[in-house]
């Protein structure tokens, strides 16, 4: 707006214009809200100065506070000592990892005190396997008889020996296969080398396989000789193996006791099992020979005659 008459574009009449003001002025309303802006300012403006200065403050007492306290780990350590033996503190620790509430019966039977007439656990111990074995079929049995009765009576038992012997069997059964797998492989080699040597023989045995079927040896009697042969091979090998390991058992044994101690552990071959290994070398060789010696048998005599 402006007071120049001169201006076409706006005129303001002063008297209008005091008149507009005044009443502006003496409106409660617009009194009211210029009064509650100013408030509101004012507040806003000293909430500000005062928070600004609560975080001064704050800033400058905890950095007074920190400059004035000084703590010592070690020393505060020091100050605090258990009074209690390794036994006592297992004991406190052992009792809050206890979930069951604690009675006279159960601090009765922790102290190792317990009614003959109620027990909770007895330990048997066996001087034998065999005896312990005829005793867990005793429980068995009864645990099947008495199921059928009341199964409240039936006995729950563990047997910490045959859990460890179970595994021990099973580590020593694994062992066992893996070294007859070994001997396997050496058996079929070794059979295939005996049926390899008597094909030879037999090759350069011909002219006199040729003489014995002219002489009138039969088949049978060709096959007879190589079976023989062979028979003695394998006997002989057999008892040759089995001098062999009789003579290094006792240096066997000398370096297990020198390596583990005196345990009664020992490396031990019977009787009855060298016989059984003689009789095994023996059916293998004859295996093994066994196709050779029908290849002799079958010799044209005139053709065998004719070979040098």
């Amino acid at each position: 707006l402006t007071e120049d008459e001169t201006n076409p574009i706006a005129r303001v009449n002063k008297e209008m214009l005091n008149t507009y003001i005044s009443g502006m002025s003496n409106n409660a309303l617009l009194t009211g809200v210029v009064k509650q802006m100013g408030s509101a300012m004012t507040e806003a403006k000293m909430n500000k100065e005062i928070l600004t200065k609560v975080s001064e403050l704050t800033t400058n007492l905890t950095k007074t506070f920190s400059k004035s306290f000084n703590v010592d780990p070690s020393k505060i350590s020091s100050a605090f000592k258990l009074k209690y033996t390794e036994e006592e503190i297992r004991r406190i620790i052992t009792a809050m990892l206890t979930n069951s509430e604690a009675s006279a019966k159960s601090n009765l039977i922790s102290f190792g005190y317990q009614d003959v007439e109620e027990p909770t656990l007895i330990a048997f111990y066996f001087n034998s396997f065999e005896g312990k074995e005829n005793f867990l079929n005793f429980l068995d049995n009864y645990n099947e008889e008495i199921e059928k009765v009341n199964k409240d009576k039936v006995i729950n038992y563990s047997d910490t020996t045959g859990i460890l012997m179970n595994s021990v069997k099973t580590i020593v059964d694994a062992v066992s296969y893996v070294l007859i797998g070994f001997v396997s492989i050496s058996l079929v080699v070794s059979s295939i080398m005996i049926g390899i040597i008597t094909y030879i023989s037999v090759f350069e045995r011909t002219k006199e396989i040729g003489i014995l079927r002219s002489i009138g040896a039969s088949k049978h009697n060709i096959s007879s000789i190589f079976n023989a042969e062979t028979f003695i091979i394998g006997l002989l090998s057999g008892m040759f193996g089995i001098g062999i390991s009789y003579i290094l058992i006792p240096i066997i044994n000398g370096v297990i006791h020198h390596f583990t101690g005196n345990i009664p552990l020992n490396a031990y071959l019977s009787i009855k099992n060298a016989s059984i290994l003689v009789t095994l070398s023996v059916i293998l060789t004859l295996i093994g020979g066994f196709i050779p010696s029908r290849s002799a048998a079958k010799k044209d005599p005139v053709e065998a005659l004719r070979s040098e």
